[in-house]
């Protein structure tokens, strides 16, 4: 389903993912309930008596959600010079050009923007304290993500200030958010998006904001969590189920950087996370690199979905290396959707010396990511590695 007309929030919902739920919401996004005028009715030719209305459509029985990796956009180097344009702006739209057809034929696309942005025209920064091209969300909304999760450990990188930019700019490009908000009104909000008529609930929690500390008055600014303890986690999880959501999409920012293993602690996060029924489904960032998927119980994880877009110059394949996630949820006899299909598309982050783009992966690379992805026998218990 193509995601060109995402409502941007000026007034209206997008068709294909939308926001629900409590009015809270419908204020934040600008979405307006009013009723398309009725459509003309041609007089009948005959006096047969018309035929009864016909029954509500019944409920959508699947739909398929992909996610990817951190996006992070690091300065003076390929990417930002490659995507400069002679006005002075930045264009990243090619960057994603060659994995926006995955992206675009899932029902729901899910990115981490892991980084602030900047104001149009900078100042910028990169590592260790990002305030990035706000441009790159215009290619994220262009490449044909819907909903981001914005909790991580450079959340806080350019202030309290960055950080509703962030959000303001999300919201201009028409992709919802959660795991940073803007007031505690926002933060007690669960983020419960309608895919085709499927309420879907995303939940999203860091483990750290590299020693920075909540801003005073705004404690409310970024939802966190000490490894393993996952509880505020569960509770944001139930609160999405208890506003509607038929699936719930919980993405966690941890633990340890550049190890294909994940650790300890994270092994333990992500079965409390799967043994609550309020969860179907995690998502793992942070690693810059790719961990293994693993189903428990029925449910599956992603420890790590790497880089999505990244430019650790001197990692090599590691950090270049990444994953698009891809999973079929279907409804069951009892009602509730579970994933029936899992799948991973490799993907490879290409270094060029004045471009960076994302491309299906090569055999080399589709090879590597596989050894990691099957790492805990994913594909034995029922991953598929499919090209892009």
């Amino acid at each position: 389903m193509a995601r060109g007309s995402l409502r941007r929030s000026t007034g209206w919902c997008p068709p294909r993912v939308r926001a629900v739920g409590l009015l809270a919401v419908l204020a934040l996004a600008g979405c307006s309930s009013e009723p398309a005028p009725p459509a003309a009715v041609p007089a009948p030719t005959t006096s047969t008596p018309a035929a009864p209305t016909t029954s509500a459509a019944p409920p959508p029985q699947s739909f398929t959600l992909v996610a990817t990796g951190d996006v992070l956009v690091h300065q003076g180097r390929a990417l930002t010079e490659g995507a400069r344009r002679p006005d002075g702006g930045y264009d990243f739209s090619a960057v994603f050009a060659g994995v926006a057809p995955v992206l675009q034929a899932a029902d729901l696309a899910i990115c981490h923007l892991e980084t602030p942005v900047a104001p149009p025209g900078g100042p910028y920064s990169g590592y260790p304290s990002f305030a990035v091209q706000p441009e790159v969300v215009d290619a994220l909304a262009g490449a044909g993500y819907d909903l981001c999760s914005t909790a991580s450990n450079h959340s806080l990188d350019d202030g309290f200030d960055g950080l509703v930019r962030t959000l303001d700019t999300l919201d201009a490009a028409g992709i919802a958010h959660t795991g940073t908000y803007r007031s505690q009104t926002e933060a007690d909000t669960p983020r419960v998006v309608d895919v085709g008529g499927v309420r879907v609930g995303h939940v999203a929690a860091t483990f750290s904001l590299n020693g920075v500390p909540l801003p005073t008055g705004e404690p409310f600014a970024v939802d966190t969590f000490s490894v393993p303890d996952v509880s505020g986690v569960l509770a944001d999880a139930a609160a999405a189920r208890a506003a509607g959501a038929e699936v719930v999409v919980a993405s966690v920012h941890c633990c340890a950087e550049y190890d294909h293993e994940p650790t300890a602690g994270q092994e333990e996060a992500v079965r409390t996370l799967l043994a609550s029924p309020d969860v179907d489904l995690v998502l793992g960032h942070h690693a810059h690199v790719v961990q293994p998927f693993v189903r428990i119980d029925g449910e599956w994880a992603a420890y790590g979905l790497g880089n999505a877009l990244a430019e650790h110059s001197t990692r090599g394949h590691d950090t270049e290396d990444s994953v698009i996630a891809r999973f079929t949820f279907t409804r069951g006899p009892d009602g509730r959707f579970t994933v029936t299909r899992a799948e991973a598309v490799p993907v490879q982050i290409e270094l060029g010396e004045d471009a960076v783009r994302l491309l299906p992966a090569d055999p080399a690379t589709t090879g590597r990511v596989a050894a990691v992805l099957d790492a805990r026998g994913a594909v034995a218990a029922g991953l598929g590695i499919v090209p892009g």
